[in-house]
């Protein structure tokens, strides 16, 4: 009869723990998905909110045009004075790090890239790592062969192939188009407005002259000369000199005044 009552007891408990086991592995079955709902409804609203910044910033921006007469890039209403930052023969291995300096200091800009360096992993790589950044990227041919100098399938060789490569790596073609040495020409005209690219030159650069080839030489120059205006086009150039000198450029705008126009804003004519 003990030995009966001994069974019936240890069944009751066993019983009972298989039944607490079972309660508290739904309870946390259940703090699992609604830990999980909640992060998925906390994501939501996240993506919501920063589709209403965008949504927002989009409708209060300014609007820029290219003005081809001097190449300036004009604010359609008064936003005080600004300056477009661009920077040419990328990505030719200091096109990263003078993007990082850009995005310490929040200052957009565009990246004019040539084929040549986007065909091998490196330079596949940095490109995306810039694109990725929310740089705004332009064609400047493959070569950077003087368009002049080239019939017309040369050309078309030159800008498609380039499109392509930028289109291959970062999923998007380029907004903006540059011909080298700011050389123009008829084909590069209809080519551009085909594909849809905002053509620019520039207002001034005087990185690639040899008396400028020094950090503190070209910062003194690219914030000093006369040639600096509201709405200046300033070009810069994928090189060690330029990277050095970014950093104080950037600071020397900020002291005289300057802010930086954002790429995404400039509209085509």
């Amino acid at each position: 009869m003990k030995k009966t009552l001994l069974l019936s007891s240890l069944a009751l408990m066993l019983a009972g723990c298989s039944s607490a086991g079972e309660e508290n592995a739904a309870a946390d079955k259940k703090e699992k998905t609604d830990t999980a709902a909640g992060e998925k409804n906390q994501e939501q609203n996240e993506e919501k909110k920063e589709e209403q910044k965008v949504s927002v910033s989009k409708e209060e921006a300014p609007v820029y045009k290219v003005n081809e007469a001097n190449w300036t890039v004009q604010a359609q209403q008064n936003e005080g004075d600004e300056v477009l930052l661009t920077f040419d023969d990328a990505p030719d291995g200091n096109a990263v790090e003078i993007a990082e300096i850009l995005a310490d200091n929040e200052a957009p800009a565009i990246f004019f890239v040539n084929g040549m360096f986007l065909k091998d992993e490196e330079g596949k790589e940095a490109l995306k790592k810039i694109s990725d950044m929310g740089f705004a990227i332009g064609n400047h041919t493959t070569t950077h062969a003087s368009l002049p100098e080239l019939s017309e399938e040369k050309q078309f060789e030159e800008l498609k192939e380039t499109d392509e490569l930028v289109k291959e790596i970062t999923g998007e073609e380029p907004a903006f188009f540059r011909a080298p040495f700011g050389q123009n020409t008829s084909f590069s005209d209809e080519y551009a407005k085909e594909h849809d690219m905002i053509k620019m030159n520039w207002t001034y650069g005087y990185d690639f002259e040899a008396e400028y080839q020094d950090a503190e030489a070209l910062t003194d120059i690219t914030l000093n000369t006369e040639l600096l205006t509201n709405g200046a086009n300033i070009l810069m150039h994928d090189r060690e000199w330029t990277k050095e000198a970014l950093g104080p450029i950037i600071e020397g705008f900020n002291e005289k005044g300057y802010s930086f126009i954002d790429p995404q804003y400039i509209e085509k004519e």
